[in-house]
């Protein structure tokens, strides 16, 4: 099977180990198990207790405890709808491994992870995509999807909240996309690795899998949980759906580590306490990225409504690339180049690391863009 090279992660891999400022991650500061302990009430004995814990598969589809505590992240689910992967990447390489085939039409909603457009086409099917546009918010235009859906399309697929723009369908917008997918009887594929991150709302945004018999919900700990390290996700679908990623999941995962899922669920569990040191976070860096941006002439952006990552738009005449390779050589900052989402004159930001390192890295940057002036 040939892919395109996964150009976001290929930039984080060569570059994320070489900066002083790290504005290019997505996830929400990462917890220390300590940290994680705490905000869960729990204390040292918790760890000792795991000494007991047998170092098996463990449960091949996730525990009964953590496939409750995801079920409860969604208003219709309960544990047998969900299906435990090793992390979001997982879950959504399974699910277009299980629903899409060779010839078969898929549109993608792009900017967005670059898995949802490059595997479906390495698989051979017909990628249409769906671009969204900085003067619509980055919001899809629903006339367009609807001149671009085909009685053969097979899967929708988006991010949302969304990667790397940071923008939100809300559930009037989920619904009204779904009416327009429907009647081709298609399945929409949302990844919603960054729900649970809205900016205006302690509520999440819905759930695909929950609006849309034919919906498919992916998402992970890794970004508004801030527990990267544990490698888990999940898939929430409908059975037919579940039962054959189940069957690709038998090749690839197994099950995932039984320490990853008993601190997933303890995690889970105390799900308000993790979301609201995310939202305090994410919000308090967020005024602080927008107060920059007031004050940078060469710099714009759509204000994000959600996850952890929104785009910068520059009006210097240099390919985003080399102007993020640029500004880590010379001031340690590493962000991504809008390159990485086959985008250009945009550089992805993320807002969300330690308070600290954002304020550096802006005033890193501010010394940088001056000779623009």
């Amino acid at each position: 099977m040939k892919i395109r090279p996964f150009a976001v992660e290929e930039w984080m891999n060569a570059y994320e180990t070489k900066c002083v400022h790290n504005l290019a991650e997505t996830c929400v500061a990462s917890l220390t198990i300590g940290e994680l302990l705490q905000l869960a009430g729990r204390n040292s004995d918790d760890l000792s207790a795991l000494t007991e814990l047998k170092m098996t598969y463990g449960a091949i589809e996730g525990s009964d405890a953590l496939r409750d505590a995801i079920a409860g992240l969604y208003e219709t689910k309960t544990r047998d709808d969900i299906l435990v992967t090793h992390g979001t990447i997982g879950a959504n390489a399974l699910v277009h491994k299980a629903v899409v085939e060779r010839g078969e039409h898929v549109i993608a909603v792009l900017p967005s992870y670059q898995q949802h457009y490059s595997i479906p086409e390495s698989i051979g099917a017909e990628v249409t995509p769906l671009w969204l546009k900085e003067e619509n918010a980055w919001l899809p235009d629903l006339d367009e999807l609807q001149s671009l859906l085909r009685p053969d399309t097979k899967l929708v697929a988006l991010t949302n909240p969304n990667n790397p723009t940071g923008s939100v369908l809300d559930r009037a917008g989920l619904e009204a996309l779904i009416a327009r997918v429907a009647p081709t009887g298609a399945y929409i594929l949302c990844d919603e690795v960054y729900r649970g991150t809205e900016q205006a709302t302690d509520s999440s945004a819905p759930a695909m899998a929950d609006l849309y018999d034919k919906g498919i919900s992916t998402a992970g700990m890794s970004k508004a949980f801030a527990l990267a390290g544990l490698r888990l996700g999940w898939v929430a679908a409908p059975p037919d759906i579940r039962a054959q990623v189940m069957s690709h999941r038998d090749y690839d995962t197994i099950s995932v580590g039984v320490l990853d899922d008993h601190f997933a669920t303890l995690a889970l569990q105390s799900k308000d306490a993790l979301l609201k040191r995310s939202h305090d976070l994410t919000r308090s860096n967020l005024a602080i990225l927008s107060d920059w941006v007031a004050t940078e002439p060469h710099i714009s952006f759509v204000k994000p409504q959600a996850a952890t990552i929104c785009l910068l738009k520059y009006d210097m005449d240099i390919p985003s690339h080399d102007l993020a390779v640029d500004i880590l050589e010379n001031t340690g900052v590493l962000l991504t180049p809008g390159s990485a989402f086959d985008l250009e004159g945009y550089l992805r930001i993320g807002f969300a690391n330690h308070t600290e390192i954002l304020k550096t890295g802006l005033a890193a940057l501010s010394d940088y863009l001056r000779p623009y002036d």
